[in-house]
């Protein structure tokens, strides 16, 4: 089983986090922002991974530390769960159809890390969460597993279902990343020997 437990406190945040790679799709996600933690919830279930993760911030300032440190603390558990990386395809990528919009995630565990992110989202808030917000989600997880992150909203009219579109996207993605090749099974999956 490739999972990871993560407890992740700063002066701002506290996270705990359980993540089982080859999962089931199930949750229990709470982060006192409604809107964020549903994203989480469908993210865990089109992903297939199991995700358990609790974050306390501080969130009477505002909503940053706690998306951004939720990311990265995902990130930071993917990272453990899936170890020296062996046999793991290493990169995916997901087009993702919903209603009226279009997105497009791809994810390479490289070791190294960037993150271009379009949401294509005009609007300050949808539901309860700070729209910007959803950039700083994705960086955190491509900063803390040391990845690549690259998520463009092609169109779409709703929001909502722009942000959704770049969740489930994002989700399957990994999910394809993460997969296992039993004929690379003992092997890295760079030229260089590690990752």
């Amino acid at each position: 089983m490739r999972k990871a437990t993560l407890q992740r406190d700063t002066k701002e945040t506290q996270i705990s986090l359980s993540l089982v790679v080859d999962g089931h799709g199930e949750y229990k996600v709470s982060t006192g922002i409604r809107f964020f933690d549903h994203m989480l919830e469908l993210f865990a279930h089109h992903g297939g991974f199991d995700l358990k993760l609790k974050a306390a911030g501080d969130l009477d300032v505002d909503q940053h530390h706690t998306v951004e440190d939720v990311g990265i603390a995902l990130g930071q558990a993917f990272t453990k769960a899936l170890g020296d990386k062996k046999g793991i395809l290493r990169a995916g990528y997901f087009v993702m159809p919903m209603d009226e919009t279009l997105a497009v995630a791809a994810v390479d565990f490289s070791g190294r890390t960037a993150a271009v992110i379009e949401t294509k989202v005009n609007v300050r808030l949808v539901g309860d969460l700070q729209s910007e917000l959803v950039y700083d989600f994705f960086e955190g997880f491509a900063r803390g597993a040391n990845a690549n992150v690259h998520l463009k909203v092609l169109y779409g009219r709703s929001n909502h279902h722009k942000i959704e579109a770049s969740f489930k996207a994002f989700a399957r993605a990994l999910r394809a990343a993460c997969w296992r090749d039993k004929r690379m099974a003992k092997l890295i999956p760079s030229t260089k020997g590690l990752i």
